[in-house]
């Protein structure tokens, strides 16, 4: 009966079951990539550790600058429009990309020697060929999980996102086993296991991708609606990218290599309270996008309250055991940064829930608004790194974000609540939210129970 149950929810194509796998996908990438980080920690040590993130850092960084807004645009574009121009706007972003993967390149050839000068050489020439080859394999992956998203094709989009720390972590198992577990080896295990997925999912999506790539014209009609769009939501998916990166940005430039080890640690470890948030974010813009106004503020509403709910529940007690654990596995030297960590906990949950509620904004073509609130949001924080970090270290950035994500929770609801006309209590309370929830686990049960007789009679 509970392989029946566990097979429908997973299995599902609704709403809650799209939650539930992401969710669960959510979990285990943040477990994977735990993994991966202890084995580096271990192996590298703190100085070691905060190089190898350096690495990785910029080809995360430089993509997330140079998305254009076009994998949300995919999404909104394909769920208004006719499912066989969704090739159309995977092709268009694809041939935009080209060149400027080109000039990333440059700029990252020349850029990275300073931008890693308190780094030691040979780091940063394995960071100049790492971000070189990796940028456009990100891209293509941002690219193609949003086409999955936009067709509701969650098991692939979830593929992809498991499948990366998954065989990282094998990789870097290999390694260790093999006694040649290095900085260099390490990044040539990680660009293998991106350019592999990358395949698969361009061949789980081949049904959607058959089409000329290059002799075909361009459509003008999509190219406006999907550069359009696009150009509207890049400003908010900038402005995300600079202030969830910029606390690396200040690291690198205000403090040392050692900081940067230990921040990677603890910053990654507090984002497992997302898990749940981010997934509902992932899933709720691509199935509310077309809906009325009103169900999809109903909707929105509905998943912020709850997940925010149990989110705050369950932060206290975890927050030790994250602590305890971070000793227990990373090494004992990590723990000089768990005040940190406590900090970056509560700032993720506030941060995961604004998130949410921006997700309404989107939905609706108002991207204009969310840019709004990440503009205020990242002028108070980045003002706040400056004053903070030298004061504090890596505590004073911890607090610049949370009171960042405070500053976009009290944007976003004000703009909620004069845009959209919300009650400010509605968006908090709502006694009819645990009965919904309640009544659809009740509700999901009863079907999982008769399908599983059902099935038991056949």
């Amino acid at each position: 009966m509970a392989q029946v149950a566990l097979r429908k929810v997973f299995r599902g194509n609704g709403l809650m079951s799209a939650i539930f796998q992401t969710s669960g996908t959510n979990l285990l990438v943040m477990t994977l990539t735990m993994l991966s980080s202890i084995l580096t920690s271990r192996m590298f040590g703190v100085e070691g550790k905060g190089a190898f993130s350096a690495i990785l850092f910029w080809p995360a960084l430089l993509t997330g600058l140079v998305g254009f807004g076009l994998p949300t645009s995919i999404i909104y574009n394909i769920k208004q429009s006719a499912t066989e121009k969704s090739a159309q706007y995977v092709r268009l972003s694809f041939l935009f990309q080209v060149p400027v993967c080109i000039i990333i390149g440059i700029v990252a050839w020349f850029g990275l020697p300073f931008w890693l000068s308190s780094f030691p050489p040979e780091v940063v020439q394995i960071s100049r060929w790492y971000t070189i080859a990796t940028v456009p394999v990100l891209i293509v992956i941002n690219l193609i999980s949003a086409l999955s998203q936009s067709r509701e094709k969650f098991a692939v989009y979830n593929g992809i996102r498991l499948m990366i720390p998954l065989f990282n972590v094998g990789g870097l198992f290999v390694l260790w086993g093999l006694g040649m577990l290095s900085i260099q080896l390490a990044a040539a295990i990680y660009f293998v296991t991106s350019f592999s997925v990358v395949a698969w999912a361009i061949y789980a999506n081949r049904n959607e991708l058959r089409l000329r790539w290059f002799k075909d014209r361009v459509d003008q009609s999509s190219a406006k609606k999907l550069f359009g769009y696009g150009s509207r939501v890049y400003g908010v998916e900038l402005l995300g990218t600079l202030y969830t990166q910029f606390d690396k940005i200040i690291i690198l430039a205000l403090l040392t290599p050692r900081d940067f080890g230990l921040y990677s640690v603890v910053f990654a470890l507090s984002r497992i309270y997302n898990a749940v948030q981010t997934a509902i974010s992932n899933v709720v813009f691509p199935k509310v996008t077309g809906l009325p106004q009103e169900q999809i503020i109903r909707t929105v509403g509905r998943a912020f309250r709850i997940s925010l709910m149990v989110m705050m529940i369950i932060v206290i007690p975890t927050m030790f055991v994250g602590n305890y654990l971070m000793g227990l596995l990373f090494g004992s030297e990590f723990l000089e940064a768990s005040v940190a960590f406590y900090i970056l906990a509560v700032e993720c949950i506030i941060g995961g829930g604004s998130w949410i509620l921006a997700s309404a904004f989107n939905a609706l073509g108002r991207p204009g608004l969310v840019m709004i609130r990440q503009l205020i949001a990242l002028s108070v924080t980045v003002a706040l790194f400056f004053v903070f970090t030298p004061l504090w270290g890596l505590n004073g950035i911890a607090i610049a974000l949370l009171i960042g994500s405070i500053v976009r929770m009290v944007v976003t609801v004000a703009a909620m609540k004069i845009v959209f006309k919300v009650k400010f209590t509605a968006m908090f309370y709502d006694k009819e939210d645990l009965s919904f929830l309640y009544e659809r686990l009740n509700k999901k049960r009863r079907r999982v129970t008769q399908g599983g007789d059902g099935d038991a009679g056949h």
